[in-house]
């Protein structure tokens, strides 16, 4: 069953898919959201580090260059606990993928450098946000759950673009009557928003 505050994964997701009910905009996002993550890594790989594994002799001399433990390891490591602890099943494939991410974003930025990654970073950053906005603007016709709740939308929107494909593909659920409840979490926050939204215009 649901857990309370910041680990009731049905609230979350509730919430999140009240901003996500339109197939498009879902699959926008399905497309977008993880590439999101992988190049913020790639950024993230030139930060300072807290340990150089070419100290330790664990792996070979090419590996342990790209592999820094720095902010976008501990990010990495953060969220896929994080994900786990909401749902052990969903969550371990999800911190799988975060630690995939953070060894694939590793070797691209230690190979392109920083002067190339920077802009690569930015170009594909500025496609998937715009993707993004247009897919809210156009086909949902509601504005981004990040104004709203910046961090949880940040935040989790891997984790639930993960859940949805699960879902689609497999029928997955975290437990046996989630799904249910969160579709009737988001049919009535969809109807609340509606209803603020017929107010303002009337």
């Amino acid at each position: 069953m649901g857990k309370p505050g910041l680990l009731d994964l049905e609230n979350h997701f509730a919430f999140y898919g009240a901003y996500h009910s339109n197939p498009i905009n879902i699959l926008i996002h399905t497309l977008f959201v993880w590439p999101i993550f992988f190049t913020s890594l790639i950024l993230f790989y030139f930060t300072p580090a807290f340990y150089d594994l070419s100290q330790s002799g664990i792996f070979p001399s090419g590996i342990n260059h790209a592999l820094v433990l720095n902010y976008g390891s501990a990010f990495s490591i953060f969220l896929g606990l994080f994900y786990v602890v909401l749902d052990k099943k969903a969550g371990s494939l999800a911190a799988l993928l975060c630690l995939a991410c953070w060894v694939g974003a590793s070797f691209i930025a230690a190979k392109l450098g920083y002067p190339l990654a920077w802009k690569v970073v930015l170009v594909s950053q500025l496609l998937c946000w715009t993707g993004q906005f247009l897919g809210h603007g156009i086909f949902e016709k509601r504005a981004p759950a990040l104004l709203d709740n910046l961090v949880q939308a940040l935040l989790m929107a891997p984790f639930f673009v993960l859940l949805e494909v699960l879902q689609s593909l497999f029928g997955y659920e975290p437990y046996p009557g989630f799904q249910m409840r969160v579709n009737a979490k988001i049919k009535a926050e969809i109807k609340e928003w509606q209803d603020k939204k017929q107010k303002k215009v009337s």
